[in-house]
């Protein structure tokens, strides 16, 4: 398997902070990487879910202070929120002795505590990263349609068959339902919300309507808005925005909602296989949440991503603006002959994108017409990856 994409930005990032937060859904390798990057450099890790590391930093300035000459990494951080006023005096502390980069790297499991606390404590000392799972960038070419059935949390993708990479994900769903989100907010019942997570995979890539899922579990707006933000923050849900700039046509404003790793939507839809899959109702929004989330990943750093519908439904899957200001029109089809309907040409004439693509299953890359080429999701993302 290659070296995370992510490695060489981690790197730099860590030449040019004094903190760098690394942030990431349980079990997608942030540990890994992080160790791969300590192994090159003097460093110390403390995992502060096990009880003997958490039991060092009772002291923590003391214990810190004692490794300043060492990169030194927090796992699960956002367990000990406590310590980041420490950490932002020691960081004050190392830049008076000159120590500018480099000190700390924290890994977290959500946004949530960690982005709050670390935002609050370590304002201009920090640098936010975030680890997906494997992407077809990490993979290979052939190796799509496994990345699309199994998804890319490494041990799934990875699993000797898909019956074991099925359990592995099964188990994973249970864990967070069970342990990992009650660190992360109010108690929420497991089962309403593995509905709720349900209900999502069965509607991937649809408008959030909050009324109909609120109806489906029995409880009100505002519960559904907070379990919905709960799993936004644990970067397990993707709520993709409408396209809101003014283009004088009546746009539609609910966000599209995804799950944002493919095998994790199969799983709790019960579907073990490709054939199975083939044969859901699903498959469609499944493949499109898939590329979208593979090319939003792919993008480089600043690049914003919408989708585009108007009223009367001329609709664009996927408007990526690019840092450069350039606009990429993408258009998700499953076909192997893919066809595009009037309404997204109506779309490109309302936002004038600089390209246009079709996302197909094939190989071959071909133009459809003068402005709109079909495409694989692989060499898109190559595309996108160019970009500097």
């Amino acid at each position: 398997m290659n070296r995370r994409r992510l490695y060489p930005d981690l790197i730099r990032a860590l030449d040019r902070n004094p903190a760098v937060a690394l942030l990431g859904p349980r079990q997608v390798g942030k540990t890994t990487l992080a160790l791969e990057l300590g192994a090159t450099r003097p460093s110390i890790y403390l995992d502060l879910e096990d009880v003997s590391d958490r039991a060092k930093l009772e002291d923590a300035k003391s214990y810190l202070s004692d490794h300043q000459d060492k990169l030194v990494i927090l796992d699960e951080v956002h367990r000990t929120p406590e310590l980041f006023q420490t950490l932002r005096g020691l960081i004050d502390q190392g830049r008076r002795q000159g120590r500018t980069s480099g000190q700390f790297l924290l890994l977290g499991s959500a946004s949530i505590d960690l982005l709050k606390q670390s935002g609050e404590s370590l304002a201009g000392r920090i640098s936010y990263l975030e680890l997906s799972p494997f992407d077809v960038l990490e993979t290979a070419a052939e190796q799509t349609a496994a990345l699309w059935v199994r998804g890319g949390f490494p041990s799934s993708f990875l699993a000797a068959d898909d019956q074991t990479s099925y359990e592995w994900r099964t188990d994973f769903i249970r864990t967070y339902l069970e342990r990992d989100i009650s660190q992360f907010g109010p108690r929420i019942p497991a089962e309403t919300l593995r509905r709720f997570w349900t209900m999502l995979a069965h509607n991937q890539t649809g408008l959030h309507n909050a009324a109909s899922l609120a109806e489906g579990l029995g409880v009100d707006g505002k519960t559904v808005a907070r379990y919905l933000d709960l799993l936004v923050d644990l970067l397990l849900v993707r709520r993709l925005p409408a396209w809101h700039r003014n283009v004088g046509k009546r746009l539609i404003k609910s966000p599209k909602v995804f799950i944002r790793d493919s095998g994790i939507a199969h799983a709790l839809l019960l579907i073990r296989n490709k054939e199975q899959l083939l044969g859901h109702p699903v498959v469609g929004a499944s493949w499109e949440a898939f590329v979208i989330e593979t090319l939003i990943c792919a993008a480089p750093r600043g690049t914003e991503a919408n989708f585009y519908r108007t009223s009367n439904g001329h609709e664009i899957d996927l408007v990526l603006t690019l840092p450069t200001g350039e606009l990429w029109a993408i258009e998700v089809k499953r076909s192997s002959a893919p066809k595009v309907e009037r309404g997204f040409h109506v779309a490109c004439d309302d936002l004038s994108p600089t390209m246009r693509f079709v996302v197909y299953p094939g190989n071959e890359r071909y133009k459809m017409n003068e402005q709109t080429e079909a495409i694989n999701v692989f060499t898109l993302a190559q595309a996108l990856q160019a970009i500097e």
